[in-house]
């Protein structure tokens, strides 16, 4: 007897609709699963075998064929465990073949029976609605990630047993719908407040403008100036997500595997691998792409701590997302598009010993070894970044003075949120969400300049030796800094602002 139902394969950040085929024949008793499946799929059998037995149900000592269509796709993970189930029931009498039309199902079975978690669930939801599938079985613990996606009915359940029950009609269960107002979470700045940085009022700034036109930045300066500080607290003056920003994330932390609490993910994502991370963990791929830490800071904030430390060509991987807001990944066996617009922060020393430019330390490096170091990052992936600033060390005077009062996030926020509004106003139905996106078209519309702003930049291009990419960023700045400002018209202070976030041009 054959059974059909539908399942689902992750692909990338995508999902894959997969028919589930279950024949039951006559013959010497044998279990094997054709279409393409990796180990995880293959041992499925023997999961499936146990699950059945400790909920009671009877295997059939009978020759047992799974097949997963289309055959040329791969199949990966334990999510078959609960569709192959079913579809064995059904194929035995069971479950009645009817109850199973127009159902979905993905899960994992423990071997006493229970259904486990597993990724991907926000993707093959999304997807059921393009293929007209309103019924999903999930488990439990991710009924609120599959029930974002609208028109689309999931039921989750514990164990295999009460599946069953439910698609025979014994018990009923009506869909889980998900509130998303209990989504919210606290958006508190806990430990990571500006009010707890002191001095660095230049580098605030910059980190300020950076928030509010998600421009990149990249910060040098000797050890314990701040950088860090700084960067960590970014996120917290970052506006909320909205809610397209929040599916788009959430399904590429669901289709990664990555844990998260809820149905979705509604604070900006704060990512900082380590420099020894490689370009593939970087960028994405694998024999079968997955997206890597540049997708997974999607609208969030990607900080690379030590810039200069990480290896040449994982951070010559980031010149294609930077630029282009996505990451193409290629391989043998297939090519996958990951979204990838994220808020590059970075931070390093200005020579290997730290200490170039300190008043009180001096720097032991010559100059063979300043310029080694700063070589590392290659001009083109500087040029991408619109502000670079020079944090210096603190003096003692500022460390220990306590009466000068730091702005905190809550304050810093409500700016960058205004200069937000503006832009989104601005950029109304385009595809762009912010001035760093502007392309071309955008920058002559809204970055007009007087005679004296065109002056002072032609001057800082001609000194500087800026490339054309540098001038379109000192552009973009500037409308942010005007922004923040609400001025609707760039003035001569925000070009030289502007200009001023180009230290790394004036020391190349």
């Amino acid at each position: 007897m054959i059974s059909f139902m539908y399942s689902a394969a992750i692909n990338g950040i995508d999902a894959n609709i997969v028919e589930v085929e279950i024949y039951i024949s006559a013959g010497m008793p044998n279990f094997s699963i054709v279409g393409l499946p990796d180990a995880a799929v293959k041992e499925s059998k023997d999961r499936v075998t146990a699950a059945l037995k400790n909920s009671g149900f009877d295997f059939p000592s009978k020759k047992i064929t799974v097949n997963l269509a289309p055959a040329d796709i791969k199949k990966e993970g334990g999510a078959f465990d609960l569709p192959i189930a079913l579809g064995i029931l059904a194929s035995t009498g069971k479950i009645k073949k009817e109850n199973l039309s127009g159902f979905c199902a993905a899960g994992e079975l423990a071997l006493d029976g229970k259904i486990r978690s597993v990724r991907g669930m926000l993707p093959i939801s999304l997807s059921l609605k393009k293929h007209k599938i309103e019924k999903f079985i999930v488990p439990f613990k991710n009924r609120e990630e599959a029930a974002v996606a609208a028109n689309v009915n999931v039921y989750p359940f514990k164990t295999l047993l009460e599946t069953v029950r439910f698609l025979n009609k014994e018990i009923i269960r009506e869909p889980f719908k998900c509130d998303m107002s209990a989504q919210e979470e606290d958006y508190g700045f806990g430990e990571y407040d500006f009010a707890d940085i002191k001095g660095q009022f230049a580098a605030k700034r910059a980190a300020e403008v950076a928030a509010a036109g998600s421009h990149n930045m990249i910060m040098s300066g000797p050890p314990g100036s701040g950088k860090t500080m700084i960067a960590k607290r970014i996120p917290g003056i970052l506006p909320q997500m909205s809610f397209d920003e929040s599916v788009e994330t959430t399904k590429i932390w669901s289709a990664s595997g990555q844990s998260f609490s809820g149905g979705l993910i509604r604070q900006r994502t704060f990512r900082s691998p380590h420099h020894t991370v490689s370009a593939v963990a970087l960028a994405g791929g694998g024999a079968y792409p997955k997206p890597g830490e540049v997708s997974l800071a999607h609208n969030g904030d990607l900080f690379l701590d030590e810039f200069a430390e990480f290896r040449r060509d994982a951070l010559e991987v980031l010149r294609q997302p930077l630029e282009d807001k996505c990451v193409t990944v290629s391989r043998a066996k297939s090519s996958l598009n990951f979204p990838a617009s994220f808020m590059l922060v970075a931070a390093m020393n200005p020579c290997p010993c730290g200490n170039l430019g300190h008043k009180e330390k001096q720097c032991v490096c010559n100059l063979n070894q300043i310029q080694k170091y700063r070589n590392k990052i290659s001009g083109p992936l500087v040029d991408r970044i619109d502000i670079h600033i020079e944090v210096p060390a603190l003096k003692v005077s500022e460390l220990t003075e306590t009466t000068i009062a730091a702005e905190s996030s809550v304050k810093i926020k409500e700016r960058v949120c205004k200069a937000r509004k503006i832009q989104f106003e601005r950029f109304q139905n385009t595809k762009i969400h912010s001035n760093s996106q502007m392309g071309v078209k955008e920058i002559k519309k809204y970055c007009v300049l007087d005679a004296q702003a065109k002056n002072i930049l032609k001057n800082a291009i001609e000194k500087l030796g800026l490339s054309a990419r540098a001038y379109d960023r000192i552009l973009k700045v500037a409308r942010t800094i005007a922004d923040l400002e609400g001025i609707e018209n760039i003035k001569t202070a925000h070009i030289a602002e502007a200009v001023q976030y180009r230290s790394f041009d004036r020391q190349r």
